[in-house]
């Protein structure tokens, strides 16, 4: 089993609990997130290095590999999981599209470019993205997120595609409801996301670190996920529909929210 790690977006959340987890088995562990404070915290409480930083551009990725392998040596595994949403479809910003892409999709390259040609020289290594269920199926309310979602889910496929016969493991988690922040914040897409079982952060971790004993590609800590992706690909029109039907009772929920809401008179 390996027993170095750095984790992304590691100040809270899934990122959290999986630099807890590891570190609670032993691994020595760097932890990075934008949130100095919070990581720090997080750093304390589980014997971490901290890396605060912008690990969605080149320079804040190259400080926090090299200042990885400084301070433990080597890296056997990368958990890239820093992602961030919109809640926007068309009204999001070239702005917001742009920021996305960078965090969910281009940090994922970026760490391979700074990675890969490292492990290809000591014989391996393993890159685990946190992609969300969105990358699977799709993610209603939020263009940015899904389209990104699946941008990470498909870069990480060339990966291991490319690399996997020379000791690159590449691994995608794609969960769908998780009890964390960014669920509190989802708004009325809060009851799309738990219609399932919603797990915690502790559970997700889990599946993560049962996965590092194999290298399949999809770690899936919501097994109906996998049915839903089949039913996508074998009857693409049938499940769009069934999309539409929900987005039709967000619809829905958000017209009897406008209207139930009082508005306030002038004084």
């Amino acid at each position: 089993m390996p027993d170095t790690a750095v984790v992304t977006g590691a100040a809270r959340g899934i990122g959290r609990a999986i630099a807890t987890r590891l570190a609670r088995e032993g691994w020595q562990v760097v932890v990075a997130d934008l949130d100095a404070a919070e990581l720090a915290t997080t750093a304390e409480l589980i014997g971490a290095v901290a890396v605060p930083g912008d690990t969605s551009t080149d320079a804040g990725v190259r400080h926090l590999v090299d200042t990885a392998y400084d301070r433990l040596g080597h890296v056997d595994v990368f958990f890239a999981n820093a992602g961030i949403g919109t809640l926007k479809g068309l009204d999001a910003s070239d702005d917001e599209w742009t920021r996305t892409l960078e965090t969910n999709v281009l940090a994922h390259v970026r760490a391979a470019r700074h990675l890969v040609p490292r492990w290809l020289d000591t014989g391996g290594g393993r890159l685990v993205v946190t992609a969300s269920a969105a990358g699977l199926l799709t993610m209603l309310g939020d263009a940015p997120y899904s389209v990104s979602k699946h941008g990470a889910v498909a870069f990480a496929e060339w990966l291991s595609a490319t690399y996997r016969h020379r000791g690159i493991v590449v691994q995608a988690i794609c969960p769908q409801g998780v009890q964390t922040r960014m669920l509190d914040g989802s708004g009325p897409l809060k009851d799309l996301l738990t219609l399932d079982a919603t797990l915690t952060a502790d559970e997700v971790a889990d599946a993560a670190f049962r996965a590092l004993a194999g290298d399949e590609f999809y770690v899936l800590p919501h097994p109906e996920v996998g049915g839903y992706y089949a039913q996508r690909a074998a009857h693409p029109d049938a499940w769009l529909a069934g999309m539409n039907r929900l987005q039709q009772k967000l619809d829905d929920q958000t017209r009897q929210t406008t209207t139930s809401t009082p508005t306030q008179e002038p004084a």
